[in-house]
C-alpha cells in the first residue's frame, strides 16, 4: 500500500479538502455504482432485486466490510438507519441488561445526539433512569456500582481528544457496567479493536472518514457472546428471524440482523459498499502513522505563524485522533475566509477551527499550502469582513 491515494477520489482541483472528519469526499467509482444499481438493479430488476441482486444480504455483507475496519469479526456488525438510532438501540438494548441499575454515564465531551438520546429513553421508560455527565477525564473514577452503562465516544467531535477503549472498557466491565463505545470519529481514521477491547456495544457512522456519502447509513457492532441477549427495543420487520412469514408477533433473529430495523437504503449503501472497496489494501496503523505525521506538522507550523489560534486538541499524538482544533475568538469568520480561499475545514461553537487529516488524500505539499493561506487570513485580517460573520444554518 502506498499513500496518498488522491487518484481515486474526485476531488475539485486545487481544493484542500481537511474536512473529511465530517463528510468524506466521494470515490471515483461511486457515481457509476449508483447509476448502475439505478438503471440495472432497481430499474432492470425491479422488486426482483432484493432476490437477484442481493439486497436483503447487503447490511450484513456490507457490515462484515466495516468490521474488519474496526477489528470486529464477521457476523457481528450489521448496517441500516442513522447513528443516533444505533445508539438508542445499544443503550437500550444495554439497560435491560442491567435492570437492577438506573445511571447511564457519559462525558460532557460527548456529541450532543448520544446525550439526547439517552435523555428521550430515559423519558420514554419512566422507570427513575439517571443521566449523569462527567468531564472526559474523570469517567474512570465515576463508573461506580450504580452504573448500569457507560456511553462514550472514543474520539470527541470538537476537540479530537482520546479516550483509551481498553483502560475505560476494563473499569466498566470490573464494576459491572455494559460499555457501548461510539466510533464516529474513529472508523476509517485510527486502528480500532473492538473484540480485544471485549466491549458489548458499538455504534458508528460511515460518511465520515468511510466516504460513504451524506446521510450514508450506520453501523452497530454487539459482541458476539451476546447476540442472543441483545434485545432490540426497536423490533423492525427486518429484524425478525423469519420476515416473510408475517407472523403477527415479533420473534428476533438469532443473528446480529436482529438489530435491523427498516428497509435498508439500497441506493446509499451501494454508494458506500462501493466506496469501502478502496479500502481492501489498506492498513489502519500505516493510515494512522500517516495521520499523526500530517496533523503534527499541522500544529507546528500553525503555532509558529498563526499565534492568533490556540491549540485545543491534546498535543501528544496517541492522546487524540485524526483531527486537529484551534480556539480563535473570530473562528467562524476565520473559517469562511478560508474556505473561500480553497481550504475547506469547519468550525464548531463556540470558537473551535477544525481541521481533519485523511492521508488516503493527503500529504504533506498540502499541509503545508493550508497553513500558508491560514497564516495570510489571520496576517491580513482577512476574515474582518461582514459577510464571514453571516451563520449559516450548517457551520
Amino acid at each position: 500500500m502506498s499513500l496518498p491515494k488522491k487518484d481515486l477520489f474526485d476531488l475539485p482541483a486545487g481544493l484542500i479538502y481537511l474536512d473529511g472528519n465530517s463528510l468524506g469526499p466521494l470515490p471515483k467509482g461511486v457515481p457509476e455504482k449508483v447509476q448502475a444499481v439505478v438503471a440495472e438493479e432497481w430499474g432492470a430488476a425491479l422488486i426482483r432485486g432484493w432476490n437477484a441482486c442481493g439486497w436483503m444480504e447487503q447490511p450484513a455483507r456490507v457490515g462484515d466490510r466495516v468490521a474488519r475496519l474496526i477489528g470486529a469479526p464477521k457476523g457481528s456488525v450489521v448496517m441500516g438507519d442513522t447513528l443516533s438510532i444505533k445508539v438508542f438501540q445499544a443503550l437500550s438494548a444495554a439497560l435491560a441488561m442491567r435492570p437492577d441499575r438506573k445511571v447511564i454515564l457519559s462525558d460532557t465531551g460527548n456529541f450532543p445526539t448520544d446525550l439526547y438520546m439517552a435523555e428521550g429513553l430515559i423519558r420514554l421508560k419512566d422507570a427513575g433512569y439517571e443521566l449523569r455527565t462527567v468531564a472526559p477525564n474523570e469517567v474512570s473514577g465515576a463508573i461506580t456500582g450504580e452504573v448500569a452503562a457507560v456511553l462514550l465516544t472514543e474520539v470527541d467531535y470538537r476537540t479530537g481528544r482520546k479516550h483509551d477503549m481498553g483502560a475505560i472498557t476494563r473499569i466498566a466491565q470490573d464494576a459491572g457496567a455494559v460499555m457501548i463505545w461510539d466510533l464516529a470519529h474513529s472508523a476509517g481514521a485510527l486502528e480500532v479493536d473492538l473484540a480485544g477491547s471485549g466491549c458489548e456495544f458499538a455504534v458508528g457512522c460511515t460518511y465520515k472518514y468511510l466516504n460513504g456519502g451524506p446521510g450514508a447509513p450506520a453501523f452497530i457492532y454487539v459482541r458476539p457472546d451476546l447476540t442472543d441477549q441483545a434485545e432490540p427495543a426497536l423490533a423492525g420487520w427486518l429484524g425478525h428471524s423469519a420476515p416473510f412469514a408475517f407472523e403477527p408477533s415479533y420473534t428476533p433473529a438469532p443473528s446480529i440482523e436482529r438489530m435491523r430495523v427498516g428497509t435498508p437504503p439500497v441506493l446509499q449503501m451501494s454508494a458506500l459498499e462501493e466506496a469501502l472497496r478502496l479500502w481492501d489494501d489498506v492498513d489502519m496503523a500505516e493510515i494512522r502513522a500517516a495521520s499523526l505525521e500530517l496533523s503534527e506538522l499541522f500544529i507546528r507550523e500553525v503555532e509558529a505563524r498563526c499565534p492568533e489560534l490556540t491549540l485545543v486538541s491534546p498535543r501528544e499524538g496517541a492522546l487524540r485522533g485524526s483531527q486537529v482544533s484551534f480556539a480563535f475568538e473570530h473562528g467562524y469568520a476565520a473559517m469562511q475566509a478560508l474556505i473561500e480561499r480553497g481550504v475547506i475545514g469547519d468550525f464548531r461553537a463556540p470558537n473551535v477551527m477544525r481541521f481533519g487529516f485523511t492521508p488516503l488524500y493527503l500529504d504533506a505539499t498540502d499541509v503545508m499550502a493550508a497553513v500558508d493561506i491560514l497564516a495570510r487570513v489571520l496576517t491580513d485580517r482577512l476574515w474582518d469582513d461582514p459577510a464571514y460573520r453571516k451563520t449559516n444554518r450548517v457551520t
